[in-house]
């Protein structure tokens, strides 16, 4: 069964605003990025290098839980539930960890 039009646009406007709120997080870890990639050339302390790589690895997961789980409550909330793919969801929740 496939939800009215209006549902779903209304799903990808919700999903269109779930991404602008993650651009923030997304764009401090490629800050923290940059910032492995200078240590990398510096030949600084392999210790600090791997703790940095940990803590971009970290902020990229909690990114990416934040706008998957944000995208489904805004979905659910405008009544697109009946036309989620559980395989496809479970996939993507896969891929993160």
């Amino acid at each position: 069964m496939s939800s009215p039009p209006e549902r779903t646009k209304e799903c990808q406007a919700a999903v269109r605003g779930r991404l602008k709120a993650h651009h923030q997080p997304s764009r401090r870890a490629k800050g923290r990025l940059a910032g492995v990639i200078k240590m990398l050339e510096e030949g600084r302390d392999c210790e600090d290098i791997v703790m940095q790589m940990a803590a971009v690895g970290k902020a990229l997961d909690r990114a990416g839980f934040g706008l998957v789980a944000g995208s489904l409550k805004e979905c659910l909330a405008s009544g697109e539930s009946q036309d989620l793919d559980s395989g496809k969801l479970e996939k993507l929740f896969l891929s993160l960890a």
